[in-house]
């Protein structure tokens, strides 16, 4: 017998139209720069290629805690000591059952010590500020989807609703031209990695439409981002 779990899967809002989202032009914007994307867009081509991304020092720092390949604690040991063996990987250690987040990767560029510490120690507890973000981030999904809560009894169910929430929203995006909260998964560099985009909007270019992802920062002052916090989320 499993154990019932409440979950939430998503529908497209039936209110949800073009004349009753948010007008954009009331918060602040920062737009990547056409250099910026064609930087992005060398760093796919080359790990398309098969070569080394084109990453920053700071993202190459970055990348090496959570990118060094996983090992045991015998492999390559002739019989000896154990305490010859090397040191596991903290991806080895902490995300070996499970896919590594885009979180882990960004919060690792931001701070690597305070990374650490989350791994070693736990999340600290969400400040009045973090709370305010995710209510905010709530109401901005709820705008243009509408949840329904679902019983998970396995880890298929849980995959399947979120296998669901990614076909609802991608026929959202198509249709309506706008979604948020979309769950994503894929493989870079042989690593499972999953994330929530916030928000694509589907823009015409012409005669061409191209996806547009839209990352939002809540803060607890008016104040636009640091140049450091708005690298870290480009």
């Amino acid at each position: 017998m499993h154990q019932h779990h409440a979950s939430r899967s998503r529908s497209p809002c039936p209110s949800s139209s073009a004349a009753a989202r948010p007008r954009t032009e009331d918060f602040p914007v920062d737009i990547v720069s056409d250099e910026e994307m064609a930087l992005i867009d060398a760093a796919l081509a080359a790990a398309a290629a098969g070569a080394r991304p084109l990453l920053s020092a700071a993202a190459r720092r970055a990348a090496v805690p959570l990118s060094r390949a996983a090992c045991s604690a015998t492999d390559g040991l002739a019989a000896g000591d154990i305490e010859d063996a090397p040191p596991r990987s903290r991806l080895a250690r902490f995300r070996e059952r499970r896919a590594l987040a885009v979180t882990d990767i960004t919060a690792t560029e931001w701070c690597e010590k305070q990374m650490e510490f989350v791994l070693e120690r736990g999340k600290p507890e969400k400040t009045a500020a973090m709370r305010v973000g995710s209510d905010r981030h709530a109401q901005l999904e709820q705008e243009v989807v509408e949840r329904v809560d679902v019983a998970i009894r396995s880890a298929e169910e849980l995959w399947a609703v979120k296998f669901m929430n990614f076909i609802v929203g991608t026929n959202q995006l198509l249709f309506e031209g706008i979604t948020r909260e979309i769950p994503v998964i894929g493989v870079v560099e042989g690593s499972w990695i999953s994330g929530i985009i916030d928000e694509i909007q589907m823009a015409t270019v012409g005669v061409s439409l191209q996806p547009m992802l839209v990352d939002t920062k809540t803060r607890s002052t008016r104040t636009v981002p640091s140049e450091a916090q708005k690298r870290n989320g480009r």
